[in-house]
């Protein structure tokens, strides 16, 4: 599978069957049908009848049949079916119904954003694209990570390095849920910039690439964490705990400032003997 091979008519149609398959009946005040529930889920003329749409709507969008449902009826699915925020927005990017984003996908730091990131040592930090391309980094996100100046352009990836090279993507304690979030983000991005080849690329290399990536892109999750923790067992300071915080520039919204602060103590002093070195 490749992600050139889905187009959107499909993955909305396979998105919306996830979303129906996993809900509990039990939790909707639906009328009680006398016939066994034969899968798992609501059944299409509930999602219709809570959506206020026809049945053989439902049933054409779950098809793929090159629908393209209004902002209402993207809305109503959306109430319907109880998407949190991140899988609303995917929704309806998905339908096409999310306004795009202004201009070309950054390819480069601005400038302003490059000279922050060296100005907030001695925290952690880098600069990333929607791909998780890594445009700038500062002195002790290279000494925490792996020194980014090395590798060819092509490969200061975020992702690609938690996949696939052999010193980074040992350094997560909790490698699973890392990777989980990163397919999630990047699943999201793909829906947000549909006519992004080099996006495309990279994720299909992925899915030829890692067994766990491709099991992952295939469960459909759809949450952008923006905050949260990271633990690195790192080989030259050990255990260090990180709490991230990633932040949106208004005047760059296509690039996100990826901001790390020691968890506790002994972090801390971890790595500040990591990066004084």
């Amino acid at each position: 599978m490749t992600t050139e091979s889905v187009d959107t008519a499909r993955e909305l149609a396979a998105f919306l069957r996830a979303r129906r398959e996993r809900l509990d009946p039990g939790d909707f005040d639906l009328p009680a049908r006398r016939q066994a529930r034969r899968t798992p889920g609501l059944r299409r003329e509930e999602v219709a009848e809570l959506a206020g749409v026809s049945v053989d709507y439902v049933v054409r969008l779950e098809q793929g049949r090159g629908l393209r449902p209004s902002s209402d009826v993207v809305e109503a699915l959306a109430r319907a079916l109880r998407l949190p925020a991140a899988e609303r927005a995917y929704l309806f990017d998905l339908a096409r119904q999310r306004p795009r984003e202004a201009g070309t996908p950054a390819t480069s730091a601005a400038a302003p954003l490059s000279g922050l990131v060296a100005d907030l040592s001695p925290l952690p930090v880098m600069l990333v694209n929607h791909r998780f391309d890594i445009l700038a980094w500062n002195h002790e996100m290279a000494r925490l990570l792996v020194d980014f100046g090395t590798l060819p352009p092509e490969r200061r990836n975020a992702m690609w390095l938690c996949l696939l090279h052999p010193e980074v993507r040992e350094l997560y304690v909790d490698r699973e849920r890392v990777v989980r979030e990163g397919v999630a983000h990047l699943r999201s991005a793909w829906a947000a910039h549909p006519q992004d080849r080099a996006l495309t690329g990279l994720i299909d290399g992925f899915l030829a690439a890692d067994e766990q990536f491709a099991r992952l892109w295939d469960e459909r999750d759809i949450e952008v964490s923006g905050r949260g923790r990271k633990v690195l067992r790192h080989p030259d300071a050990g255990t260090i705990a990180v709490d991230f915080e990633v932040l949106a520039p208004l005047q760059d919204p296509g690039q996100r400032l990826l901001i790390f602060r020691a968890a506790d103590a002994g972090s801390r002093a971890a790595l500040d003997r990591l990066c004084a070195g």
